[in-house]
């Protein structure tokens, strides 16, 4: 199952928007807008998130150093550093999630706007497609479908009357250009659509980067991995209709925004100023010594100790007082012989003849 499935949500709330505003491109131009501003709180998350792994990367790479070794012992140190200063380095991956399932559901909603937006089944446009002849790329047929009944091809058999004008009329014109066409690597003026998103990938990239400090964060592969998985969204631009273009377009410029926005209002650097000051509140804490009564060679003496060798002392004192409650229990289930020598004692239950 690829993302694409979201076309099923994505595609009526579009064709609401289509229904106040009768434009493809501008559909998918608000469209856009009001997921970015609905994702904004999501966003917001993301970027705190990211200041808190910034601030425990040292403590985590510290980890991984000390026990490369030993990778069950590093998860354990892992697992315990976050559950004890309450952060989850994956926290900032939900938004990313969000903005590829979205994505795919966008680039599906374009392959099939009559199927997604104008609401005609599937079976009924692959046999519209069969009696105009149309064949070729299964990805490109819709659009292709819409171009011929705006070309004047006469109603195929399958269409009702209301689809075939809902067809006719659906407006996928934007300034002279249809946005049904690919724009390939021709030199055409569909080329200005694919070189918009490029453009405006980059500069999103780069100053969200530059903006959050997270080039600097990354390491190997997913250094790369970003500026990649764009590339290979602005080679999708070139070959699929240019209505992806519109919206990756928006997206990117809504992004600029967005980031532009939040390091003003919530400030990465605030965000980290914070959560390093919570860290080095955290480790003087728990070095701080306390008096405490213990044990020492059968006698109760006074001792100042630091947090974590109180709770060692602590766990060590609850275990021996579990082996201590349990000691004359077993811990091993029977064997088969014992089973057998246990039923063989219980009394046996004499029947009654009536």
């Amino acid at each position: 199952m690829s993302f694409g499935f979201f076309a099923v949500i994505l595609g009526p709330l579009m064709r609401l928007v289509y229904g106040i505003l009768p434009n493809f491109a501008v559909t998918l131009i608000v469209f856009t807008i009001l997921v970015r501003v609905v994702s904004l709180p999501l966003n917001i998350k993301q970027q705190k998130s990211m200041a808190k792994t910034a601030v425990f990367q040292p403590l985590m790479t510290e980890i991984q150093e000390k026990y490369k070794n030993n990778q069950q012992k590093q998860q354990e140190e892992l697992m315990k550093l976050q559950q004890e200063y309450g952060f989850n380095p994956m926290a900032g991956c939900w938004p990313m999630l969000l903005d590829m399932v979205v994505l795919f559901g966008v680039i599906e909603v374009v392959y099939r706007p009559v199927r997604y937006i104008l609401g005609i089944p599937a079976d009924v446009i692959n046999q519209a497609c069969e009696q105009l002849g149309l064949s070729g790329n299964f990805n490109a047929l819709q659009t292709s479908l819409i171009q011929a009944i705006h070309n004047g091809a006469a109603q195929p058999a399958a269409l009702t009357t209301e689809q075939y004008l809902s067809i006719k009329n659906f407006n996928t014109m934007f300034f002279g250009i249809d946005m049904c066409d690919i724009a390939g690597l021709r030199l055409t003026p569909l080329m200005i659509f694919p070189i918009a998103a490029a453009v405006t990938m980059f500069l999103s990239v780069w100053l969200t980067q530059k903006i959050t400090g997270t080039a600097g964060q990354m390491q190997g592969g997913m250094k790369y991995m970003m500026w990649f998985m764009n590339a290979w969204f602005i080679y999708y631009c070139f070959t699929v209709p240019v209505g992806f273009s519109v919206y990756y377009t928006t997206s990117n410029i809504c992004m600029v925004l967005r980031t532009a926005f939040t390091n003003k209002v919530y400030n990465v650097d605030r965000y980290k100023a914070e959560y390093e000051a919570e860290l080095a509140a955290k480790k003087a804490a728990s070095k701080a010594k306390k008096k405490v009564l213990v044990k020492e060679n059968g006698k109760e003496v006074v001792k100042e100790l630091p947090q974590r060798d109180i709770d060692r002392i602590r766990l060590e004192r609850a275990r021996a007082l579990a082996a201590e409650k349990y000691a004359g229990e077993r811990t091993t289930p029977l064997t088969e012989a014992e089973k057998a020598e246990q039923e063989a004692a219980k009394p046996q239950k004499k029947r009654v003849l009536k």
